[in-house]
């Protein structure tokens, strides 16, 4: 049986209490309600919360997780997907700036 092979994990504080946690696993089967060979996880964590969360869990496909709200997630490759979450993560930086 083939198993999965991480393909990039990465944690990395961003500011005082606030870090990003990043992991992509190339899966041998597409998990169920995704269309690629692809599972991931990547999040921006604050104070112990997940704040903003892209991940593909089985069954629920593609989708991000903002605060409180869930949406879809139009996956097109592992850069694309970095790129989004990357801005998302500044976008809520920039909302949540310390003073």
């Amino acid at each position: 049986m083939v198993k999965a092979t991480l393909i990039r994990k990465m944690r990395s504080f961003v500011r005082d209490g606030v870090f990003v946690e990043v992991l992509i696993w190339h899966v041998p089967v597409v998990v169920r309600g995704s269309l690629h060979e692809f599972k991931y996880s990547l999040a921006l964590i604050s104070e112990g919360v997940c704040v903003l969360r892209y991940d593909n869990e089985a069954g629920k496909g593609d989708h991000r997780h903002i605060g409180a709200f869930e949406t879809p997630y139009a996956f097109s490759g592992i850069d694309q997907l970095t790129a989004d979450f990357l801005a998302d993560v500044e976008g809520w930086l920039d909302d949540n700036a310390q003073g």
